[in-house]
């Protein structure tokens, strides 16, 4: 089982240190799936339990000069480690100005994620600051419990509003909240609705547009057979809500989400290179 790659283009390297820090303000611990072609960062907190889930997907050409992995075994051709995010952000933090950084997986006291950053020097020597980051293999009978999650069977899905302003909103409202009922439909409708027994706030979003789905997905006839007008709902943790908008720094060309009604809210982010998904499970 080897792993090691190589990021020398500055712009790729911030990019893939905004991932990280996106992922680390979303999981305290995740799954870092490395395949040939990709990486992935998995938290599977069960959500039938109330726990979020989140799948990130990062193709590595995107990203890295150079790239070697060696799976398990030839016809399991990945690994599967357990990290902390903030450690790997952390290390990354060092390489703002770096003429390359290294990943290697290695095995000295325990496996370690090492993050060799090259720094520039005046001399001719060049400076190298070396991070060891602890983690967890994850041994191969346990990787179907993470699996891609499946596009829940969703009663509406509807593009967001600027995130940027959706956060703004949702944090006035945690101060009011502990949870907050987000509601759309089929006519490019959405709102934002928390109350108490003292207020009652609603923030109305128009002309949002909704992805086409239906004419590419057969399973999603829910939302085919649907009432244009009518609204699907779910209230979720307020927190939750806010901790993917204020965290997030992909800066996605599309987001979107898609409402199983009093069951889960399923939040896309879409960049070039980078998707990430998010699940909110409802509140009882």
């Amino acid at each position: 089982m080897r792993f090691r790659a190589k990021i020398v283009d500055l712009a790729c390297l911030n990019h893939f240190s905004r991932v990280v820090n996106t992922i680390a303000k979303l999981a305290k611990a995740c799954t870092l799936r490395l395949t040939a072609g990709k990486l992935y960062f998995i938290l599977s907190d069960k959500v039938a339990n109330g726990g979020v889930g989140m799948w990130c997907e990062l193709c590595q050409g995107n990203f890295f000069d150079e790239f070697q992995m060696e799976g398990v075994a030839p016809e399991h051709n990945e690994i599967y480690l357990e990290v902390v995010p903030e450690n790997l952000s952390r290390a990354l933090k060092t390489a703002q100005s770096a003429k390359a950084v290294k990943i290697k997986l290695t095995n000295k006291h325990c496996p370690c994620l090492r993050v060799a950053v090259e720094l520039p020097s005046l001399s001719s020597s060049s400076r190298i600051v070396t991070h060891d980051i602890p983690v967890g293999v994850i041994p191969r009978r346990l990787w179907n419990d993470f699996r891609e999650p499946n596009v829940p069977d969703f009663d509406v899905s509807i593009y967001l509003p600027v995130l940027k302003t959706m956060k703004t909103v949702v944090e006035r409202m945690k101060n009011l909240s502990n949870s907050v009922v987000i509601e759309a439909n089929l006519s490019g409708e959405m709102n934002l609705k928390i109350e108490t027994d003292l207020v009652s706030v609603t923030t109305h979003f128009k002309d949002l547009g909704n992805p086409p789905w239906a004419s590419v997905d057969e399973c999603q006839d829910s939302a085919q057979d649907r009432d244009l007008e009518s609204m699907a709902e779910a209230r979720i943790d307020i927190r939750k809500l806010q901790q993917l908008l204020a965290g997030q720094q992909v800066n996605p060309t599309k987001a979107l989400c898609n409402i199983v009604s009093k069951r889960i809210v399923h939040f896309i982010l879409l960049h070039e290179d980078v998707s990430l998904q998010y699940f909110i499970p409802a509140l009882a």
